[in-house]
């Protein structure tokens, strides 16, 4: 089937005023966007793929590869609490890798900004997406980045680790990498030992960015954290039974209270996830068959920190996601800090593809 823009803007302008008629306040970013203010708060996958110009009078700008974060970074500025925003309007993302993908597409997404009811506000952001999807052979997947974040925090290792652990969470295998590295699974590059075994020519010569007393900090952390005692073995299997679970969410729900036994500081991240089943039941969501898989999400938008979810076609692998979205309080709590007033709030949303809920069959 072929979609056109016309079709895809007027369902775009049917979906946003579906979010507005809930109370949402329509935003519109400037498609061109500070690209230093707003890289690095990307993760890695979206920098590479992000539209990056000069302009001579503003700097480094960039074309917006999504919504979420200049809608942030104006709440934060400016915004009411609490508040509900809802946007439509192209985003660009390079495809290096697939040319099936199309590099420019219309979101619509709808972001919460409220402190009362966590849980309650990701239900309702799940609930009104889910509603927006009604009638499409769609399937629903739930998890909470959260969970893993809280193992690694209460892990008894070096910080060293633990911040390793954390950068490369949305990274799969480089994680599973770093706990058979930091367990002793798996023994380190020949580089690695070279430089603490002290092999390395203190007279060569620098290559890239890093200062001398950069390099020789790297190193000395390095050689502190050779002398870390190995990760628990049991602690090691005890995250790859936590980033295996996949079920229905009552089941799902019942793992977790019993891996929270073995491993305590993922307890309040549990409660949480409790908290949300119940929001998500009480606005008509079965969540006897909603899935929840602890490891979803963990290839998307590094901001998000808590509650994802998506929403893909039953019997067309071949189209992207036609929704997703997840909770993303440590971004507000970013930006806050670079406004040099310590603030944040928690925050939730969701982007829909108009575009691709056309070729599924959606009706405008």
């Amino acid at each position: 089937m072929t979609v056109t823009r016309a079709q895809t803007n007027a369902l775009a302008a049917t979906l946003r005023a579906g979010f507005e008629a809930h109370g949402a306040l329509p935003v519109e970013p400037p498609i061109l966007q500070p690209a230093e203010t707003l890289l690095d708060l990307y993760g890695e996958d979206i920098r590479a793929r992000a539209y990056v110009t000069s302009d001579a009078l503003r700097g480094e700008q960039m074309l917006r590869p999504d919504f979420t974060v200049p809608v942030v970074q104006m709440h934060m500025a400016h915004g009411a609490d609490p508040a509900r925003y809802t946007y439509a309007g192209e985003v660009f993302r390079r495809q290096e890798h697939d040319e099936s993908r199309p590099n420019e597409f219309v979101q619509v997404g709808y972001e919460v900004f409220e402190r009362t009811d966590p849980a309650a506000s990701d239900a309702e952001v799940f609930a009104l997406i889910s509603q927006a999807l009604s009638g499409l052979p769609v399937t629903a997947v739930t998890g909470d980045i959260g969970i893993l974040m809280a193992v690694v925090r209460g892990l008894n290792t070096t910080d060293l680790r633990k911040n390793a652990l954390m950068r490369h969470i949305w990274r799969p295998r480089r994680f599973r990498a770093l706990l058979a590295q930091f367990s002793g699974d798996m023994p380190s590059a020949p580089a690695r030992e070279a430089v603490l075994a002290g092999t390395v020519e203190a007279s060569a010569p620098l290559v890239g960015a890093r200062r001398q007393h950069e390099i020789d900090a790297r190193i000395a952390a390095l050689r502190s954290d050779a002398q870390a005692p190995p990760l628990p073995l049991r602690d090691v299997e005890l995250i790859e039974m936590l980033l295996g679970l996949s079920a229905p969410m009552p089941a799902a729900l019942e793992r977790l209270h019993d891996l929270s036994v073995d491993l305590p500081s993922i307890v309040p991240a549990v409660a949480r996830v409790a908290a949300r089943q119940q929001a998500l039941a009480a606005h008509g969501i079965d969540v006897e068959k909603l899935l929840f898989d602890a490891s979803y999400g963990r290839s998307s938008m590094e901001y998000y920190d808590g509650f994802v979810f998506g929403f893909r076609a039953v019997d067309r692998l071949d189209l992207p996601l036609l929704a997703s979205g997840g909770r993303y309080d440590a971004l507000t709590r970013r930006l806050g800090a670079r406004l040099g007033d310590n603030r944040e709030i928690p925050a939730v949303g969701g982007v829909m593809r108009p575009g691709v809920m056309l070729e599924l069959g959606a009706v405008i």
